[in-house]
């Protein structure tokens, strides 16, 4: 009997469906982006902060390892880079927390702050509440996934621009939000709206929004004095 049971709470978890729904873009840009393709060619420098936090478990947000940071971001930002008209030579670089150790790396930062004439700093964090993935996990175990349990991610990005003697010109900010639900039933449903493609949606809607708005605003266009 006691083996019964074991198999038939396998095969239910074996079935447990997922389904991810991502919210709007808080902060949207809503105006419209003229190109600057007539502009001067300008250098740019990315600098990548990736940071998760489970708030009432973590005490600060803390820095992601590189095996973490979301799957081909690097085609993500490739994809949304292609909103600034007039960048032409530029280097990224992903900050990690292991940097404080190792010289090399912040050498190399330092370095490529030099020769660039405009930098960003570009920070991701994505946070989950501990207690309510905790009670979730409780719920979803006891009621055998039967009832649609909701785990919710909040993420957001802030951007800010410096020009080449790293003075501050302007900064940015959006958020957003996937919910994942929990149930049987959404197994059906799940191929198609997985957690993965709702936060790479995020990703993507941030940064083309910034960019696009960069681009408008003509951050990057210098003056014919300078």
């Amino acid at each position: 009997m006691k083996k019964s049971i074991i198999v038939f709470m396998a095969g239910i978890f074996l079935l447990t469906g997922c389904a991810s729904f991502r919210s709007g873009i808080q902060g949207k840009f809503e105006g419209t982006a003229e190109k600057n393709f007539g502009a001067e060619k300008v250098s740019a420098l990315f600098i990548f902060d990736h940071y998760k936090q489970s708030v009432g478990y973590d005490a600060i947000p803390k820095m992601e390892k590189k095996f973490q940071i979301i799957d081909e971001f690097d085609d993500l930002f490739l994809d949304a880079l292609s909103e600034l008209s007039n960048v032409g030579r530029y280097n990224t670089y992903t900050e990690f927390s292991s940097d404080v150790a190792d010289p090399k790396r912040r050498a190399e930062k330092d370095s490529l702050l030099t020769v660039h004439d405009y930098i960003f700093r570009i920070k991701f964090t994505k946070e989950n509440s501990f207690a309510r993935y905790f009670l979730g996990a409780l719920f979803s175990s006891a009621s055998a996934t039967i009832l649609p349990i909701p785990y919710k991610k909040n993420y957001s990005v802030n951007v800010s621009i410096c020009n080449s003697q790293d003075v501050l010109i302007k900064t940015y900010t959006r958020e957003a939000s996937v919910t994942k639900w929990v149930q049987s039933a959404l197994i059906f449903i799940y191929p198609f709206y997985t957690e993965k493609k709702k936060t790479e949606e995020i990703y993507i809607a941030f940064m083309h929004d910034i960019f696009r708005q960069v681009e408008a605003e003509k951050v990057l266009v210098k003056a014919k004095s300078d």
